[in-house]
């Protein structure tokens, strides 16, 4: 899952970056408000961490803008206010979770946890296509009793695809979905990871292929015996 931290102090930030990775978890990382708004509203995220007092454009804002324009991620608010009206200001603009500062990295994660589970608990837990399942919890692509595990980008690329089994999906989102608007990834990054995604499929023998349209993206193609 990749997660969106909109954090103004750099130190923070980073830490919860760092939290987040060593939980299995893909960490992108917004500095001020206008950037972390343009970045939630991608729809390439699973959660976002936002603080409130961000610079160019505060974090009541951007909860605000989201919710307006149609984007319902789950959202974590981290603010260094405890007021009771801070709180409920930020619920009813449609926040998931209200974190006030300082806080404990187990409680960070719980809460964080906390608003995945309300995302992921209008998804089936273990996505099925065809012959194939995939458990995103384990990472573990299965056909007929044989298991393969997925690496993480992998995982995000697989699971997208699954999870969208008529429509094409384009290059450009499946690279912002698995590397993010910073990455530094070759062009051909998507095309390398199709090959290996491939070559999975084949190993646990699944008739799943995986096509790709020119200029307009990739799919999934049940096959047939």
């Amino acid at each position: 899952m990749r997660i969106l931290i909109i954090e103004d102090e750099k130190r923070l930030a980073d830490t919860l970056a760092d939290i987040i990775m060593q939980n299995n978890y893909i960490a992108d990382v917004s500095y001020n408000g206008e950037e972390g708004y343009d970045n939630a509203m991608s729809g390439i995220y699973d959660a976002i961490i936002l603080d409130v007092m961000l610079p160019k454009m505060n974090g009541y804002d951007v909860l605000k803008g989201m919710r307006e324009n149609g984007n319902n991620t789950p959202v974590l608010m981290l603010t260094a206010k405890s007021e009771l009206e801070d709180k409920v200001k930020g619920l009813d603009l449609g926040s998931d979770y209200y974190l006030t500062k300082p806080f404990e990295t187990a409680e960070f994660l719980a809460c964080l946890r906390a608003i995945i589970r309300r995302k992921t608990d209008i998804r089936p837990e273990v996505l099925a296509f065809s012959d194939i399942s995939l458990n995103p919890a384990t990472a573990e692509l299965s056909c007929n009793g044989r298991t393969v595990r997925l690496r993480a980008k992998e995982l995000e690329i697989l699971r997208l695809l699954m999870e969208n089994p008529d429509n094409l999906i384009p290059k450009e989102t499946l690279q912002l979905k698995a590397w993010g608007y910073d990455s530094e990834a070759e062009g051909n990054v998507v095309e390398v990871y199709m090959t290996f995604l491939r070559k999975k499929l084949l190993h646990v023998k699944s008739k799943v292929k995986i096509s790709s349209v020119r200029f307009l993206g990739y799919r999934l193609e049940a096959g047939h015996d």
